[in-house]
């Protein structure tokens, strides 16, 4: 929904710059077709992002995760290094 709303701001925007002979229309079209611009470029990544993204519900938890290192070292699985947080 806000990219249609964002991708119309754009429209406007570009019209109100092509079709005006006045300067302040020209500032305020320009203005309003940049802001339209980042906002579709905006929603385009965030719906993206969402789409690739796992749910929260399906990361375990920093407890459950020490639980399964431990029962793998109990089984005698060689223990995995850790990894770096750094980066």
């Amino acid at each position: 929904m806000t990219r249609w709303i964002m991708i119309a701001l754009l429209v406007i925007g570009m019209g109100m710059a092509f079709l005006t002979h006045s300067p302040g229309v020209l500032g305020l079209g320009l203005v309003l077709a940049v802001v339209g611009a980042f906002g579709t470029v905006m929603s385009i990544a965030a719906e993206r992002i969402a789409a690739r993204s796992r749910p929260e519900a399906a990361m375990l938890q920093p407890d459950v995760i020490a639980a399964l290192r431990e029962r793998a070292r109990a089984n005698g699985a060689p223990a995995a290094p850790p990894r770096d947080r750094t980066g």
